[in-house]
């Protein structure tokens, strides 16, 4: 088989964090769910864990003594060559999207509410599959009391726009990239819920780097308490939180009916059911267009596999990202154990 070149992969991944990015712009979308749906959803989750441990330890360790080959091995196991182009993908998407779907979204936000409604519907057969087998009547309930959940809290009203303080803007973010690895959780919508997501775009769009600052710095923070834990449950409890997560996916779909008052009230649907019906198919169709683009990219082994994540260390396997079979080290994704 022809090895695919290093650069087309990279681009590859880029095209991936860029997707992701885009996502993280509009409320009720989760960049997370974006994640599994280009299968990217695993290597993000691992490389995250093992960056957070890895600066930990570094502060930890460093502050007692102990040397920092403990941090070094986490730093190790980050799969650097897939997410680096994706978070370089993400960072880009997230500037040109705040300037372009900003707009979109207050000129057109019925439309654009039916098109990712029919994103995240079709998305949900990812994690659904990515459960394997047939679902036992316990799991059924955890998903729908997971739906439930999500759908109360995307009804929250919305907050007027605020003009907060870098200690708040901080806060906000740690809870906001919590709702980021979480697919069916918007980050962009807690923002919405707490008025903090007009300032954020503003920020983004007018360079204002003290607000980004403090705005990255609780991101790292939130995301380090909150991954690590995510790592272990997708490590030992892969089963369940897969069906948790299809549950908030499911209930997100609360955020994203098309008919909404200024508050985020719903409204029923209105003389344009026909074109927001079609609209809906076509999110839909672009979900299993992007996957079926995913599955010949992987067969042709021109997209970076996926591993499962794993909280504890390791030599990530180089011949996964150069097109190679993996080895144990860094396992592809594949079904769980039942």
């Amino acid at each position: 088989m022809t090895r695919v070149h290093p650069v087309a992969r990279t681009v590859g991944d880029a095209a991936r964090g860029a997707l992701i990015g885009f996502a993280e712009i509009v409320p009720g979308v989760s960049g997370g769910t974006i994640a599994l749906i280009v299968g990217a959803y695993d290597t993000l989750i691992d490389g995250a864990g093992h960056l957070a441990r890895g600066v930990a330890r570094t502060i930890g360790d460093g502050m007692r003594g102990r040397g920092l080959s403990k941090a070094a091995a986490h730093f190790r196991s980050v799969r650097w060559s897939v997410v680096l182009p994706i978070g370089i993908g993400m960072l880009a998407a997230i500037v040109v999207g705040a300037a372009l779907l900003a707009p979109l979204l207050e000129a057109y936000p019925t439309g654009t509410r039916a098109v990712f409604a029919g994103l995240i519907a079709a998305s949900l057969i990812v994690p659904a599959r990515m459960v394997g087998g047939r679902w036992t009547a316990p799991e059924v309930v955890i998903g729908l009391l997971a739906a439930v959940l999500t759908f109360v809290l995307t009804g929250l009203p919305r907050g007027a726009d605020a003009d907060p303080t870098l200690p708040i803007v901080a806060v906000a973010a740690a809870f906001a990239v919590c709702a980021l690895v979480l697919p069916g959780v918007s980050g962009s919508y807690l923002l919405l819920t707490v008025g903090m997501y007009a300032p954020t775009l503003a920020a983004v769009n007018d360079r204002n780097f003290a607000y980004l600052g403090a705005f990255i710095l609780g991101a790292i923070v939130g995301l380090g308490v909150f991954v690590s834990g995510l790592q272990w449950l997708l490590k030992h409890r892969r089963r369940i939180t897969l069906v948790i997560m299809t549950g908030l996916m499911l209930g997100s779909l609360r955020a994203l009916w098309p008919w909404q008052n200024e508050t985020g009230g719903v409204l029923p649907p209105d003389d344009d059911l026909g074109l927001v019906l079609l609209l809906v198919i076509v999110g839909a169709g672009i979900v299993l267009g992007i996957m079926a683009i995913e599955a010949a990219l992987l067969k042709r082994r021109m997209l970076s596999p996926e591993i499962i994540a794993d909280p504890e260390p390791h030599e990530p396997d180089e011949t996964a990202v150069e097109g190679e079979l993996p080895t144990e080290s860094a396992q592809p994704r594949s079904e769980p154990e039942r």
